[in-house]
């Protein structure tokens, strides 16, 4: 049985991999933007869920949450993420400020979250953390549409990997996943794959993660992807 803490648990992949390690029988804190929707869900999912109320592009709100949860982590999974403009290409890409936001949710926040949690993940058994990413981000692919959120899973991807090498010494392994195309908000009714099967290969990755994996970057279904 592991802790696990879960970003953007209220919906979508993050709320399905929730009910899925429950069901499990792991202990999840999931994190979520708004009281009232932290409320109804720690109600509707039981008492082996507990939430936490930040944004994870707020500094200060990740610090405050990081202090006021109490006890060890075993696993940390980034899973928030935004997916900004649908644009075409990058010729008539334009709005730069969202450019950033998608950013500063899908790459930076990971980063900041991991740092933020990892004194109680130092705290905890087998310690991973992995990162929801995308093969949107293979810098293999040169398609162009979508290009802030192509570039946000590129760029975390490094990030990840960099986080990998600098904690491998202290036993705690890294890895990015890509989740499928997941009938989502986000992925649209017509993709491949329910988010109950993307949850459920997410979560046998949580449980098979070693330290001798770490830094990879491979799909739900445990296939290996391309950077």
């Amino acid at each position: 049985m592991s802790r696990v803490l879960i970003t953007g648990a209220g919906r979508g992949i993050g709320l399905a991999l929730a009910k899925e390690l429950l069901a499990r029988g792991h202990i999840v804190v999931g994190s979520l933007r708004a009281q009232a929707e932290a409320d109804a869900l720690c109600a509707s999912l039981g008492s082996g869920f507990t939430a936490l109320v930040f944004d994870v592009s707020d500094d200060d709100a990740v610090a405050k949450a990081a202090r006021d949860l109490e006890g060890a982590l075993d696993v940390i999974v980034n899973n928030a993420g935004v997916i900004g403009a649908r644009s075409p290409d990058t010729v008539t890409y334009e709005d730069f400020e969202e450019f950033a936001q998608v950013l500063s949710v899908n790459t930076i926040a990971p980063l900041r979250v991991s740092q933020a949690f990892l004194p109680h993940l130092r705290e905890g058994t087998n310690a991973r953390i992995l990162t929801i990413s995308s093969q949107m981000g293979m810098l293999s692919s040169n398609q162009s549409n979508c290009i802030a959120y192509r570039a946000s899973k590129a760029a975390v991807n490094k990030v990840m990997q960099g986080l990998a090498t600098d904690l491998k010494s202290e036993g705690i392994a890294v890895q990015m996943l890509h989740p499928g195309w997941v009938r989502t908000d986000m992925g649209g009714s017509g993709a491949d794959i329910s988010v109950e099967e993307s949850a459920t290969g997410i979560a046998d990755r949580i449980e098979q993660l070693t330290l001798e994996q770490t830094g990879s970057f491979l799909a739900y279904d445990g296939s290996q992807m391309q950077w």
